[in-house]
C-alpha cells in the first residue's frame, strides 16, 4: 500500500496527505492525554529531537476510542506542548479501529507485531514505524519509544 495519498488533517486544522512524509521515516503513535501510558509523550518528544535532523518524525494521533483523551483540538494541543513539550505534527483527533478508523489506521493494523500479531489496536500509545520504503514495523502500546527494539528499528529506517 502507498501512504502517500492518505488525506491528513493536522490538530490546527490543515489539508495535507501522509505524502509530505514520504522520504522520512516516521512513528505513527495513537496517543491520549489522559492515558497512564501518557508520559510516553516525553519519550517520543525526545525521539523527535535526537533523530529530526535525519530524516524522521513522530506523528501523534489523538483519538478517545479508549474514552482517554480530551474534547478539543485546542485542549489537546495545550495539553501536549505544556505537559510535554511537544513539537512533533499532530493529527486532529481520529477513530483507530472499526469501519470508520481512519484510512492510515486501516492500512496499518494490516501489519502484525514482532509476534505475528496484526489487527485492532489494543491500546493507546500502539506505535508504528514507516520506513521510506514503505516497510511498516508495529510496537504495542507499552513498548515504551525509548526501547532498544524501536531505537534498532528507527535507525535502520533513516534514509540513506
Amino acid at each position: 500500500m502507498a501512504y502517500e495519498d492518505i488525506a491528513i488533517t493536522t490538530l490546527q486544522g490543515e489539508h495535507t496527505t501522509f505524502g509530505q512524509f514520504a522520504d522520512k521515516a516516521v512513528l505513527v503513535v495513537n496517543v491520549a492525554s489522559r492515558c497512564g501510558l501518557a508520559p510516553q509523550y516525553e519519550q517520543l518528544e525526545a525521539l523527535q529531537r535526537q533523530y529530526a535532523d535525519r530524516g524522521f518524525t513522530v506523528l501523534g494521533f489523538p483519538s478517545n476510542q479508549f474514552l482517554q483523551e480530551l474534547g478539543s483540538a485546542e485542549a489537546i494541543s495545550e495539553y501536549c506542548s505544556t505537559t510535554w513539550g511537544v513539537t512533533f505534527p499532530m493529527s486532529e483527533k481520529v477513530r483507530v479501529n472499526g469501519k470508520h478508523a481512519h484510512p492510515l489506521y486501516q492500512e496499518l493494523t494490516k501489519a502484525p507485531d514482532d509476534s505475528g500479531k496484526a489487527g485492532r489496536i489494543m491500546w493507546n500509545f500502539e506505535k508504528f514505524l514507516i520506513a521510506p520504503d514503505g516497510t511498516v514495523r508495529r510496537f504495542r502500546p507499552t513498548t515504551k519509544p525509548d526501547d532498544p527494539q524501536v531505537i534498532e528499528a528507527i535507525e535502520a529506517a533513516l534514509p540513506r
